[in-house]
């Protein structure tokens, strides 16, 4: 129960990191919103983890939605002690110059953006109480670039870069803020990675 009391938004929630994360903040004791794009993902988890945890459908790239998703967070559970930046995504293994503009973009309204949308809505609010955790998901992709996936590398090195700017800014208001480089693990993002799943 280390957790017992806090209350955490935990984005990309639904699946992968962000699941297995939620699953350990419930039993440690805090109370979850779980932010997804998919509504019946964010809202199973919801159920799984039961009270104490509800779901909640955004496009964390977007400023409204965002600002939504913070204004519901405070109405529930009326403070946010601890913001897990967790929703990510990729695009296909690709010569450099063939990602599309389009697909660049929403990488980096993903992988980045949200981050500043978060912070923005939520570091005023922590640095009031003078508490508060950030938790960034990162990769190792951001420390050592894979071939061929070279601008989800670069959000990912951001990310990094983002998260040690945000822990020597609000280090003095209280506020932690670190990251996690993953490697890999049994995510929907793997096989965007990887290819589908065979023996090889």
């Amino acid at each position: 129960m280390r957790l017992e009391g806090k209350t955490a938004i935990i984005t990309g929630g639904a699946s992968g990191f962000g699941a297995g994360i939620a699953r350990k903040f419930a039993a440690e004791g805090a109370q979850v919103m779980i932010v997804d794009l998919n509504h019946d993902g964010a809202m199973g988890m919801a159920e799984e983890l039961g009270a104490g945890a509800f779901g909640h459908v955004a496009d964390v790239s977007s400023a409204t939605a965002v600002a939504q998703t913070v204004q519901v967070a405070l109405q529930v559970f009326g403070e946010v002690d601890i913001l897990v930046n967790n929703a990510g995504i990729t695009h296909l293994p690709q010569a450099m110059e063939d990602v599309d503009e389009a697909e660049f973009d929403r990488v980096f309204a993903v992988n980045c953006k949200s981050v500043y949308l978060f912070a923005r809505a939520l570091a005023p609010l922590m640095k009031a109480r003078h508490q508060g955790a950030i938790l960034n998901l990162a990769s190792t992709a951001g420390v050592s670039p894979r071939p061929r996936l070279s601008w989800y590398n670069a959000s990912k090195g951001w990310m990094n870069t983002a998260t040690k700017a945000m822990a020597v800014e609000l280090a003095p208001h209280g506020v932690r803020v670190n990251a996690l480089n993953p490697v890999a693990g049994e995510t929907p993002l793997l096989a965007s990675f990887m290819g589908e799943d065979t023996p090889e």
